[in-house]
This record gives C-alpha cells, sequence and structure tokens, in this order.
C-alpha cells in the first residue's frame, strides 16, 4: 500500500505544481485586461475553476498522502524531512496568497503589477527545487 500512496503523492504534487505554475501566468495576462470586460471576466472563471477544481484538491491530497507516507515510513525523526515540511509549509502558504489574488481578481481589486505577478511567479519553482533535492539527496 506504501507505494500505492507514494504514487499518489507524486501525481498530486504534479498537480499542485502545474496549477501554482499556471495560475501566476493568468494573473500577469489578466493585468491587462480592463475590469469588466469579457477578457477579464474570462481570466476570473479560468482563475477560479483552477484553483478550486485543481490546485486545491491536488494540495489536499498531497498533504494527506506525504503525511502518511512520513508516519509509515518512520521519516517524521528524519532532518531531511523537517526541511522539507518547511517548505512545503512555505509553499502552502504562497497557495494561500494566491487563492487570496484569485478573490482580489474577482472582485476587481488588484492592486498588483504584471512585474509582481512575473516575480512571484518563481517562488514556487524554487520551493520545489528545494523540496525535490531533500527528498531525492537528503543531504541531512
Amino acid at each position: 500500500m506504501y507505494e500505492w500512496i507514494k504514487a499518489l503523492h507524486v501525481i498530486a504534487v504534479i498537480a499542485w505544481m502545474a496549477g501554482m505554475l499556471y495560475l501566476p501566468r493568468l494573473f500577469v495576462y489578466h493585468c491587462d485586461a480592463q475590469a469588466g470586460s469579457k477578457q477579464s471576466e474570462t481570466f476570473k472563471i479560468m482563475e477560479r475553476r483552477l484553483l478550486k477544481a485543481i490546485i486545491n484538491p491536488a494540495m489536499i491530497v498531497t498533504w494527506l498522502a506525504g503525511l502518511y507516507l512520513a508516519w509509515a515510513g518512520h521519516w517524521f525523526a528524519a532532518p531531511w524531512l523537517h526541511g522539507k515540511l518547511l517548505l512545503v509549509l512555505l509553499l502552502s502558504g504562497v497557495h494561500g496568497f494566491f487563492s487570496r489574488c484569485v478573490r482580489d481578481f474577482g472582485a476587481d481589486r488588484n492592486a498588483r503589477s504584471q512585474k509582481f505577478y512575473r516575480v512571484i511567479n518563481e517562488v514556487p519553482t524554487v520551493l520545489m527545487i528545494g523540496i525535490v533535492i531533500l527528498v531525492v539527496v537528503k543531504p541531512f
């Protein structure tokens, strides 16, 4: 069963990361759309559906499967897991921030620039790199 849960965990991580990398890209383009325009309304739908149908469920499955794997594999004492959990908590915080951005765009009250979203788009990538290194290499 452990291997099946690990496969589920990896699938959920891939889905979560795909959404976390795509959503801020939508924000970049949404910044150009005039509030109330057909284009803006289309972006609102895309952002909301991506968050609700893919990103949120994928994060939940990632956490549940990951915690099971840590428990079943007796990894909670491993220092690399502590680092990984810290990075996953930060990624979850970014997820929460993106959720807030979806609400702000949905209410036509985004106050951030395209440049901001271009920069913030790199944060999930950097966190993912750290997480993968910790899991695969287990440097400590």
